[in-house]
């Protein structure tokens, strides 16, 4: 069944054990409900209780998918195969997931909804040539599937039609494992398997080195890496080469969900991706995709308390 993407709806996974909502505009999780060490359902992501502050654009990238590429773009500039392509500076002085109206503010089609066991939805869209300056047709489906009792799948795909394009989504979803409304996250604790990392200039973007993390604040190579109150923890694994860790620095008094108010330091996203403003920097590994070929992103994200 396919749904014509008109209006944004919102739709629920559910397998007795977790509860997912998600709505067709920018594929986002608006609500993920997760069992606590005492078996308490607590949703753990921010959001909004109902669509409208999506459309308004109040939200700063709550729980979408973002495209046709995540994280900044130097210049609103890059060069692909002898053209230069001009994107909208919508984070000046640079271009900021996918610019002013990126795959997160697009109503997708809903290609397939599954229900049972391990419940699943397939969203379609169809990004045109020359959408927000980027080259070529591009057909791109997201999965959304609760594979067991506490985990979520998300499989994002990606295919050109006539023209090599750059390619780099990311899941924006904000967590906080203590539940959505708990406040700070900065008693949370963070494993990352990265061993490097790409520093940035004075506009938050990467130099183009590639140092190690040993000996800066960026080790997480061996954290902690629960919520100690609730008990959950959230492990992710992806095949994406980096990832943006992001604490909410500039979330600030956002009104959301059942009266919550979000702060500073609310919550976490974990937005694995191709590295930043790779389309510029020829030592990062490549984000062009090139008509044929299938860019390939899967998240897995595997609930637990103890």
């Amino acid at each position: 069944m396919t749904t014509p993407a008109s209006q944004p709806e919102l739709f629920e996974l559910s397998n007795g054990s977790m509860k997912v909502k998600i709505t067709n505009l920018g594929c986002t999780i608006t609500s993920l409900e997760v069992p606590d060490k005492n078996g308490s359902l607590a949703d753990v992501v921010l959001g909004f209780d109902s669509i409208e502050p999506y459309q308004k654009g109040l939200a700063p990238y709550f729980g979408c998918i973002v495209g046709r590429v995540a994280n900044r773009i130097k210049d609103g500039k890059f060069s692909l195969e002898g053209v230069e392509y001009t994107l909208p500076l919508n984070r000046p002085p640079n271009s900021l997931h996918g610019g002013n109206k990126g795959f997160d503010k697009m109503v997708w089609e809903v290609a397939q909804q599954t229900q049972g066991q391990t419940p699943s939805i397939t969203f379609k869209y169809h990004s045109r040539d020359g959408e927000e300056g980027y080259p070529g047709d591009l057909a791109v489906t997201a999965t959304y599937s609760l594979i067991s009792n506490t985990t979520l799948k998300l499989e994002m795909e990606a295919v050109p039609d006539k023209k090599a394009t750059p390619v780099s989504l990311a899941q924006h979803t904000y967590w906080n494992l203590a539940g959505h409304s708990h406040g700070t996250i900065l008693d949370h604790s963070i494993q990352i398997w990265g061993s490097h990392v790409t520093p940035v200039d004075q506009n938050t973007l990467p130099t183009g080195e590639i140092l190690s993390v040993k000996g800066t604040p960026f080790d997480f190579t061996a954290e902690m890496k629960r919520d100690p109150s609730s008990g959950r923890a959230m492990a992710l694994w992806t095949n994406a080469p980096g990832m943006q860790f992001y604490t909410a620095n500039n979330v600030n008094g956002i009104a959301g969900k059942g009266g919550a108010n979000y702060g500073k330091h609310s919550a976490v996203c974990l937005e694995t991706q191709g590295f930043p403003n790779a389309v510029n920097q020829p030592n990062f590994p490549s984000v062009i995709v090139q008509p044929g070929q299938k860019y390939q992103h899967t998240m897995v994200f595997e609930f637990s308390a103890e």
